[in-house]
């Protein structure tokens, strides 16, 4: 079962660099890649951080779809940025046979990736809020992979009944969620947040 974790890390020096003007003073001149925030992300765009942060880091609008949505999560170059990565601390908990990956990422309010399973791992707020809906690995949830979650949330959600309702919670700074394995799960940024996953794969 998913479970939401509270003050079991502190990250308050990674927290500290992962602020907006830290992040563009290191890094602005350092090339991210970008991908669609739709359940798939195919399309793939590289820029700097700072073109990122300038031009394309806004609320989500609800007209626009998933796959027209670029978002930063992942695809991180572990070396250019191995200066922040290192003061990240793993949350203290592993599971038999698996080593830790981190995927760190930078997102505007409203915006999120929707349903979609993997692996297990732990998800971190580092800054704003973000609010998870949770399937277990027997229930499809209905969804269009190229519509957003604050599309689903807008227009399906109310109509859901009682026994299709997701299980949900909202992750704050310090707080950390365990996702299960082949877990579904969708995710909506309640506000500009900084996150961090640490996905746990075959070791």
């Amino acid at each position: 079962m998913p479970v939401v974790l509270s003050g079991i890390s502190n990250n308050e020096e990674f927290r500290r660099m992962s602020r907006k003007d830290q992040l563009l003073k290191e890094f602005g001149h350092k090339t991210i890649r970008l991908s669609s925030a739709n359940t798939y992300s195919y399309k793939k765009v590289d820029v700097t951080l700072q073109k990122y942060v300038d031009d394309i880091l806004k609320p989500q609008s609800l007209e626009m779809l998933g796959n027209e949505t670029l978002y930063w999560f992942g695809d991180n170059n572990y070396s250019e940025w191995e200066a922040l990565f290192s003061k990240y601390k793993i949350p203290p908990l592993k599971l038999p046979n698996t080593s830790p990956v981190l995927s760190f990422g930078l997102a505007g309010a409203g915006t999120g990736v929707p349903f979609h399973w993997h692996g297990p791992g732990f998800g971190e707020v580092i800054y704003g809020r973000k609010r998870w809906f949770l399937y277990p690995p027997e229930k499809t949830p209905a969804f269009h992979p190229n519509r957003t979650t604050l599309q689903w949330l807008v227009e399906d959600y109310p109509t859901l009944s009682q026994e299709d309702m997701p299980l949900e919670c909202t992750i704050e700074p310090s707080e950390i969620i365990y996702f299960p394995d082949h877990w579904w799960h969708g995710t909506l940024n309640i506000d500009t947040s900084v996150f961090m996953s640490t996905f746990l794969g075959p070791s």
